[in-house]
């Protein structure tokens, strides 16, 4: 992943494939709690999938300020000095 929309897109994959999200659901925008129904354990399994796919562990600290997709793409590119 070398720039935020590379993120972006896996992170698309991600939500569509392991949490059985419609791809329609998914922008930029949309609130991981209200809009996409995550909770706090797919929250922490979309954290363990971000450190498997960096190979860097996000700071919980830091991970609970996220409240939506984009919060998660910074957070990400921030992992990866992006």
């Amino acid at each position: 992943m070398e720039n935020k929309e590379q993120i972006y897109s896996t992170l698309k994959t991600v939500l569509i494939d392991e949490f059985d999200l419609d791809a329609e659901d998914i922008t930029p925008q949309a609130s991981l709690f209200e809009d996409l129904d995550l909770d706090s354990i797919d929250a922490v399994d979309l954290a363990v999938k971000i450190r498997e796919l960096t190979g860097k562990k996000i700071d919980p600290e830091q991970f609970k300020s996220v409240r939506t997709l984009q919060d998660v793409v910074d957070c990400t590119a921030e992992l990866l000095g992006l």
